[in-house]
């Protein structure tokens, strides 16, 4: 009995799957794991905000609805490269990296890193008392001084790098692990830095100096806070399935946010350089309304930003979003 019901719950995913690959035109070079409704790839970020997100997930506190996921840690910039190979059945991805997978992978409504009024901050070395140089107080201050010289930058295809663009135009830069900046910055590798992660809260200790927050003046000029990065599931996963997903990952947010303590607790191991408080503050800058549920507000911002790109010719593909629903 117990075979015969495997059996057709076989003959029911094969018949979505081939439902869902004539309704989007998939090619067969995106196939699914043998058992695809037990197992699927989970890729995210070693950091305390994905941690939180996906700790009910990792830790079996929520109704799995008979799914296993395997996580896969990986930091951004190669998330987004293994999305553009379509390797992983879901994974946070950056909006700015999304432009080029939206042929493989839907967009989640849940799971968004949106600052808003706040993101990816520019930074430099404090002066010396023997070295003076003037801080910039407006916009145009700050995008002559950063004309001037290097940026080190986290990724091309980071949405920071692209919101860069969007504030700059073109400068100069030099690619370096986010994780790396702070040192390229001070060794002179580079002349400012490009913060993403903790450093947007650990800057000042390390002695440097903000020249701008890019999320405040995306906030600024367009009202709509800064889409950073996304959760994604493949396109050749069913509906169905890519439905129960994402009510998975919401469940787990919401469990995550109505059991603070025990997540945030579970989120230390990966909070670098940060203590309890700190790594709770980060936490609650990206795990927000937003990430439950990114609304109309955070799907106008994701096109805003993608439009923008797409119009100063920073994006060389067409812009098209496609969520779960």
């Amino acid at each position: 009995m117990r075979l015969a019901r495997s059996r057709v719950r076989k003959l029911r995913y094969t018949a979505l799957f081939i439902a869902t690959k004539r309704e989007y035109g998939l090619n067969d070079e995106f196939q699914m794991t043998k058992n695809p409704t037990e197992t699927f790839t989970l890729g995210h970020s070693p950091d305390p905000d994905d941690a939180f997100m996906f700790y009910a997930i990792a830790k079996n506190k929520i109704d799995l609805r008979g799914y296993r996921f395997e996580h896969r840690l990986e930091d951004i910039q190669t998330l987004n490269e293994r999305a553009q190979r379509g390797e992983l059945h879901i994974s946070a991805i950056s909006i700015h990296a999304y432009a080029y997978v939206a042929d493989k992978y839907a967009l989640l409504p849940c799971g968004a890193s949106m600052g808003d009024g706040y993101g990816p901050i520019v930074i430099r070395k404090h002066p010396t008392p023997n070295v003076q140089h003037s801080t910039p107080n407006h916009e145009g201050d700050a995008r002559d001084s950063l004309r001037s010289g290097t940026i080190a930058v986290p990724g091309k295809m980071t949405s920071a790098f692209l919101a860069l663009q969007l504030f700059l135009g073109k400068f100069d830069y030099v690619v370096v692990p986010f994780d790396k900046i702070f040192d390229a910055v001070e060794s002179g590798r580079a002349d400012a830095g490009l913060i993403i992660h903790e450093g947007q809260l650990t800057y000042a200790r390390s002695g440097f100096e903000k020249i701008v927050d890019l999320g405040e003046w995306w906030k600024r000029k367009t009202g709509l806070p800064m889409p950073l990065g996304g959760n994604v599931v493949r396109k050749d996963i069913p509906p169905p399935v890519r439905r129960d997903i994402s009510e998975i990952i919401r469940e787990s947010i919401d469990y995550g946010l109505t059991h603070r303590d025990e997540a945030v607790a579970y989120s230390l191991a990966y909070a670098r350089d940060m203590n309890s408080q700190l790594a709770s503050k980060f936490i609650g800058m990206y795990v927000n309304e937003f990430t439950r549920d990114c609304g109309e507000t955070g799907r106008a911002a994701i096109r805003k930003f993608l439009s923008d790109a797409r119009d100063m010719a920073y994006l060389d593909v067409p812009v098209e979003l496609e969520f779960v629903e």
